[in-house]
């Protein structure tokens, strides 16, 4: 198994497209099942890609004893070295993406007790704002759109951001200044909202 340095640089890889081939076809796959489960249920979704694989593995095996039959060889079963890997997943490597989980959704849980209580006002009222956008986005698309909208932008944000870094920084700078003012002036009219020092 590889440890999570190899698969971060795996995932890198794959979003910066930097092996076009392995890229396209995962992207493909993933949107690809995406698409389908906008128009199916995920129970067909997942009969049918069970089927067309079956369909294609069931055929290779036919195809191979036919040719192995015509040939007179002993070649085998086509998938054998398949069959002998061990895909099993190991306990360590779910024990440490449980205890991943686990602290994330604990530091997830005490946000949310923040930002419900009041613990400040400022940050409350900003996930006051986010929520209310929230309502209308929900409005317009559902989850699996959404879902679909960041499965795009994680395969292309990451190449659009390397090629045009030094614009997008820069215009970044501006909007984060301009954001920077208006909270600065609301936490001036507000009463009881210290600005954060920086």
């Amino acid at each position: 198994m590889f440890g999570g340095e190899m698969d971060s640089i795996q995932v890198c890889d794959l979003v910066y497209w930097r092996d076009l081939q392995k890229t396209g076809v995962v992207f493909g796959a993933s949107l690809l099942l995406l698409l389908s489960l906008t128009v199916c249920s995920i129970v067909s979704v997942l009969a049918y890609i069970s089927l067309a694989l079956l369909s294609v593995t069931v055929s290779f095996r036919i195809y191979k004893g036919i040719v192995q039959a015509v040939q007179k060889s002993e070649d085998g079963h086509p998938f054998k070295t398949y069959l002998g890997q061990d895909i099993s997943i190991s306990a360590d490597l779910v024990h440490k993406y449980s205890e991943q989980a686990l602290v994330s959704f604990n530091a997830g849980l005490k946000e949310l007790r923040r930002l419900f209580l009041v613990e400040d006002l400022v940050d409350s009222l900003k996930f006051a704002v986010l929520m209310w956008i929230l309502t209308y986005v929900g409005a317009l698309f559902n989850g699996l759109t959404l879902i679909i909208f960041a499965h795009v932008a994680v395969f292309t944000w990451p190449v659009i951001y390397e090629k045009h870094q030094v614009q997008i920084d820069h215009y970044y700078g501006l909007v984060n200044n301009q954001i920077k003012d208006v909270v600065k002036k609301i936490q001036a009219k507000i009463p009881g909202a210290k600005p954060k020092a920086e």
